[in-house]
């Protein structure tokens, strides 16, 4: 197990980092971090923005995940809430409706059989109205990249990595160039050199995801051209092979280190170190499903990154 460091290391390990380096969750809201990144005790619901608040001022903490979003856009009221917590030009990741990414109806949530077609898959106009315009309006010192991730698309769907592309090319080409966009996949066929192309062409950052069916980060960071973008962001989720429902209910409450993983650590090093010679930011995200624990890993990964900078310095 991997401990967190006391107040003062951790202040210390922070201030170490390159400013570039912006460490957060995916999401905040986990009681099981009473005693490391809470003090105070939450109400199971309508804390959220009192949560956000404790949980900007943990020294590791740069940005944060704001998931919810991906099942419904977040109203004036929420962004309002949430930026009124955070401090000046704290940054979020905010994922992307999934209204806009699902290819074909799959969830009882739009009460369909299962299988059509989504009329608005990459719909532009839905994007704007209901997920960046309100953004823009109540968040904006707080509004870093959005995630648009498209969950497995079914090969029976007859959706090919080159009309991927294509698709993700005119959805891109609507879109004001002024806010940042990053696309994680699910479909590891889909990491072609059209799709870079593509993200290149718009200045869109591909995920570095650690998932159950892709491949691992290390190997994603080799692809040529994978960082496509003037940042990059890294969502680290799931050991590669295990499912989501596995590890959420072998790791909860969260509070600790169950399953370390040298190797994915190792890799988000890399990564880090790559987007600091690119002189780029870079947005790493992780789950408590990633080894049981995301502060943990966090702090793990933060101390490998000066470890490796300072023995790549002695040689």
């Amino acid at each position: 197990m991997d401990p967190l460091p006391e107040p003062a290391e951790l202040e210390a390990l922070s201030r170490q980092l390159p400013p570039q380096l912006l460490f957060g969750t995916s999401s905040w809201t986990y009681p099981g971090w009473k005693g490391q990144i809470y003090q105070q005790d939450y109400p199971k619901s309508g804390a959220t923005a009192r949560m956000l608040e404790e949980y900007a001022r943990f020294p590791l903490f740069r940005t944060v995940g704001i998931d919810s979003t991906f099942y419904r856009p977040a109203d004036a009221g929420v962004l309002a809430s949430y930026a009124e917590a955070l401090p000046a030009g704290f940054r979020c990741v905010s994922k992307v409706w999934d209204r806009i990414t699902m290819h074909t109806f799959a969830s009882k949530r739009y009460k369909t059989g299962g299988g059509e077609l989504n009329p608005d898959f990459l719909n532009a106009a839905v994007f704007l109205q209901e997920v960046l315009d309100p953004c823009l309006k109540h968040f904006a010192d707080h509004t870093g990249p959005f995630v648009f991730e498209f969950q497995t698309i079914a090969r029976s769907a007859g959706l090919t990595a080159q009309g991927f592309a294509d698709a993700l090319d005119a959805f891109f080409g609507q879109l004001p160039r002024e806010a940042q966009y990053a696309v994680e996949l699910r479909n590891a066929e889909f990491l072609t050199p059209p799709y870079f192309a593509v993200l290149r062409e718009h200045n869109v950052a591909h995920v570095f995801s650690s998932w159950t069916r892709m491949p691992s980060v290390g190997e994603q960071v080799e692809l040529p051209g994978a960082f496509s973008a003037p940042f990059t962001v890294a969502r680290i989720l799931l050991r590669p092979g295990r499912r989501y429902d596995e590890a959420v209910d072998a790791f909860a409450p969260y509070d600790r280190i169950q399953d370390p993983n040298p190797a994915l650590r190792r890799d988000v090093a890399r990564l880090i170190e790559q987007a600091v010679k690119l002189r780029i930011p870079a947005y790493i995200l992780v789950n408590n499903r990633a080894e049981g624990s995301a502060p943990h890993t966090i702090a793990a990964i933060a101390k490998l990154v000066l470890q490796r900078a300072e023995e790549a310095g002695g040689k």
